[in-house]
């Protein structure tokens, strides 16, 4: 029963959300129970940074995340929702270097093991801020299973993983090409490059033939890395060059001679058909100068400056050595000429800085077999399913194309790769342990890749590598992730294959694809535009449900989200209208308990409707929870709960609430409550905290909402004549309604009015149900009946299975009520050719199921019908 007798005028989100998640929390409703005789259900949070506050996109992903936690824990499944959070290497680090920076330190100064100290002491703060924004998000979390990427036990999964791949010649390490971070001094992997277009230029450049013959003219938009050149490249089957190809050229400035080689890599349309290879910096030149046994020249180190072998310009920083160069080519006669370029240039997703291409000695994930193990899987009944399916193509398109994976990151802030080198042998010793006699070994200073520790997350954070742990058995694989469609090659595609390598299983049942979170101009929210909205801040205003529900209702699945205040605003007005009707069955109960609700007594045609209509709504929503349209689900409560229930049903109950009729009462009472208790948990997923406050003041057994049973359709409640009853009742009642309004005749004015029905059980239908239509269409007389005739000057109105007739004298224009009924006329044309144009097409009637066909066919001849009245009527008025 309630904790208290009475709900407060106005809903309080910010202290009834507060209140009830102390309490959820502190009772262990969140805990998932391990009970063997419910079937497991389980979601692992796709942990946030520890870097700094949750935004938008959190908010959304998440609130779909908790919503399904919840349905499933009500429809009594064992469920567990298991949060976490990254270490998010180069961005903490980042974080953590610019803290030391304001405090005029460096992490050279702390030192490797200082540096960590207050690395961990930042992620200690950091988390406790971010389980404040869960609990204020209402999220549903185990708690007591909470994860982190770099807690012991992920770190033995992350070591056994390493070295079972090394062990495989899966990892391996080697002097290629790699992206590099001058800023964040790291290398990165190629999904953590993204491409801008650039205006920038195409220098041509003059290279002297050895011989003195000449000259051959390379275009380069990085006259730079001139320095570090080893040779220039034709295409073999370029007439222009074949006569060069085996001469030597001279580098300009630098003086050295260089090869004049063919390779089929040139694009012979580009610029002059001849390029410059700098195998130190490119990775297709690093390709080329292996096939033709060139040199590598590094003249760029790890800070962005020239090294030692760019002579003259060391110390440079590489876009003032690219300006010097360019200014020396220039006086010594080199550059031919300059031409604008717009091309892609790769900047740092993490530092934002522009990638430089550099030869370096990394750890690497040889790809090839991990993808096609996965992609095979993809073939079996333990496939993945993306939701939407398309997304699958995406995923399956960048497996087959994918490359090696660079894992060492430049950084003191992860997992330090568990190899060891020997300090005189130099040999290697790679293991989950350090080695014996450590004194005579140094362990690889470098860090892995965030991603290689989030790729094991949905099976490392419940107890992997120790296959028996029990939350391993239980809850692995898990049924669902709920993801952005930007990080399917980040961490998807990464959880796919390291799972299929490691458990030989797929990793969850379903991934949910959402969009991005955009503003109301559509424009991706970010710092740099300013335009980027705190969750939290939404909540402060308006109360968590109501951001919830426009989260969970705002799109459709795989699409963008546009993040409108004023959609916000409806949500909350939502549940204030939900608030206030619930608070009105409340004080009307007047002490009605748990077994006063009998559900045995006689019904009105209301009663009977509303129980139809919910086990409708039972049972769709139930179905849009199932397949991940929370949209589609919460617009159908929407309407449900706000013109159902509250603008009919609670309207028509009022009748017998404040009648002497006990018997009538109590019937009501007994719908009113059990309609109520089933809207409040078909919403309680979206909206927690309003639907606990409020289960709580009813009549109920359980103590928490959130651990009471999903709602079941009782069949039996199913009437389809009082469906028919009360749709001719509510098109009478709406249309007197509309016309009162168009000749601004007020309510509370009493007015004749005649209904005319088709048949004669229309006829008892309606004076069945007198009741209704006195009380919401105030006749000062009301006539039915099969053989009603016009009034002369009245207005009229066709609905189906009645026309109505108001003769209001002294009101209506006669010319006006034409026009009306004209443009009626129109409206119901437009309706008969909508439904004629679908029913001639062959695609629907052969393709559609036979009741949806059937149903357009009666709406046919209801239109034809309303549209003859209408005629009719317009016929009289002009006699």
């Amino acid at each position: 029963m309630a904790e208290e007798k009475e709900m407060a005028t106005k809903y309080d989100p910010g202290q009834t959300e507060e209140k009830w998640y102390k309490t959820w929390r502190e009772k262990g409703y969140f805990k998932a129970d391990s009970d063997p005789a419910k079937k497991p259900y389980s979601i692992v949070i796709p942990p946030p940074n520890v870097t700094g506050k949750l935004h938008l996109g959190h908010a959304w992903d998440t609130t779909m995340q908790d919503l399904l936690i919840r349905f499933k824990r009500m429809q009594g499944y064992d469920a567990l929702y298991l949060p976490g959070m990254d270490h998010a290497g180069i961005a903490t680090q980042a974080k953590v270097d610019a803290k030391l920076r304001k405090e005029g330190k460096s992490r050279y100064d702390l030192g490797r093991e200082k540096f960590l100290e207050v690395a961990w002491e930042w992620k200690k703060e950091y988390a406790d801020f971010i389980r404040k924004q869960w609990a204020k998000l209402g999220l549903s979390l185990d708690y007591s299973r909470e994860r982190f990427t770099l807690d012991e036990g992920l770190s033995k999964a992350v070591r056994k993983v390493f070295v079972q791949l090394y062990e495989k010649g899966l990892i391996y390490r080697g002097a290629y090409i790699i992206n590099w971070d001058p800023a964040a001094r790291t290398a990165l992997s190629d999904i953590e490059v993204i491409y801008k277009e650039i205006p920038g230029n195409l220098w041509h450049v003059n290279y002297p033939l050895s011989d003195g013959s000449g000259s051959i003219q390379i275009a380069t938009t990085r006259p730079e890395t001139m320095l570090g050149d080893t040779a220039i490249a034709v295409h073999p089957d370029d007439e222009r060059y074949k006569d060069l190809v085996g001469k030597k050229a001279i580098l300009p400035i630098v003086g050295r001679e260089i090869p004049i080689i063919a390779d089929s890599y040139v694009d012979r349309s580009f610029g002059t058909g001849a390029v410059k290879i700098t195998p130190a910096h490119d990775p297709n030149d690093f390709e080329v100068g292996n096939r033709h046994n060139l040199p590598r020249i590094l003249v760029i180190d790890e800070a962005g400056k020239m090294n030692e072998n760019a002579g003259k310009y060391q110390g440079l920083d590489r876009d003032e050595c690219r300006k010097q160069i360019v200014k020396d080519l220039e006086e010594n006669g080199s550059l031919a000429y300059v031409e604008e370029h717009v091309h892609a240039v790769g900047h740092s997703e993490r530092t934002g800085v522009v990638v430089e291409p550099i030869l370096s000695t990394q750890w690497f994930v040889k790809m090839k077999p991990l993808a096609e193990a996965s992609l095979k899987m993809q073939k079996t009944n333990d496939k993945v399913n993306f939701v939407p399916e398309r997304f699958e193509g995406t995923y399956n398109h960048w497996m087959e194309n994918i490359r090696d994976w660079c894992i060492s990151r430049q950084l003191w802030w992860g997992h330090q790769i568990p190899a060891w080198y020997h300090k005189k042998t130099g040999e290697i010793y790679v293991g989950v342990e350090a080695p014996e006699d450590i004194e005579n070994w140094k362990q690889d200073e470098d860090v892995l890749d965030t991603w290689f520790s989030s790729a094991l997350w949905p099976f490392s954070t419940m107890g992997w590598p120790d296959e028996e742990a029990p939350d391993f058995k239980r809850y692995f694989p898990t049924n669902a992730l709920v993801t952005g469609y930007d990080i399917i090659f980040f961490w998807v595609a990464r959880m796919m294959f390291q799972s299929t390598q490691f458990t030989e299983k797929s990793p969850f049942h379903d991934v949910l694809i959402h969009g991005l979170v955009r503003d109301e101009q559509g424009r991706k929210m970010s710092k740099s535009l300013g335009n980027g909205i705190d969750p939290m801040d939404v909540i402060a205003k308006y109360g968590a449900d109501a951001l919830r529900y426009t989260l969970a209702t705002g799109t459709t699945p795989g699409q963008d989200l546009t993040f409108q205040w004023s959609k916000v605003e409806a949500n909350w007005n939502f549940a204030n209208k939900i608030w206030n009707a619930s608070r009105f069955v409340i004080m009307n109960l007047d002490g009605f308990t748990i077994d006063d609700v009998d559900m045995t007594g006689k019904k009105s045609v209301a009663d009977r409707w509303i129980l139809t209509r919910l086990n409708a709504t039972i049972e769709k929503v139930t179905a849009l929870y199932e397949s991940y349209d929370f949209g589609e689900a919460g617009h159908y409560l929407y309407q449900f709960i706000w013109d159902d229930f509250c603008d009919w049903y609670i309207e028509m109950a009022k009748l017998p609430l404040y009648s002497e009729d006990e018997a009538a009462k109590a019937a009501t009472k007994s719908v009113l409550t059990y309609v109520l208790d089933k809207i409040l948990k078909l919403l309680h997923p979206i909206m927690p905290f309003i639907t606990e406050e409020i289960w709580q003041h009813l009549p109920h057994q359980g103590k928490t909402i959130m651990r009471s049973d999903w709602p079941q359709a009782v069949l039996k409640w199913n009437d389809d004549h009082a469906a028919t009853e009360m749709a001719i009742l509510q098109n009478i009642i709406r249309s007197v309604r509309n016309i009162r309004a168009e000749k601004n005749v007020a309510p509370k004015k009493p007015i004749d009015i005649l209904i005319k029905t088709e048949s004669q059980e229309n006829t008892e239908i309606l004076e069945q149900n007198r009741y209704y239509l006195e009380k919401f269409c105030n006749p000062a007389s009301l006539q039915i009946g099969t053989d009603i005739q016009a009034p002369e000057k009245a207005v009229s109105s066709v609905v189906s299975g009645a026309d109505i007739y108001l003769p209001l004298a002294g009101l209506i224009n006669l010319d006006e009520e034409i026009g009306r009924l004209g443009k009626e006329l129109e409206k119901m044309n437009a309706e008969v050719d909508r439904v004629q144009k679908k029913l001639s097409n062959p695609r629907f009637v052969d393709k559609a199921p036979e009741q949806v066909v059937n149903a357009e066919r009666e709406k046919e001849q209801d239109y034809l019908q309303k549209r003859d009245k209408i005629e009719a009527r317009i016929t009289e008025l002009k006699a």
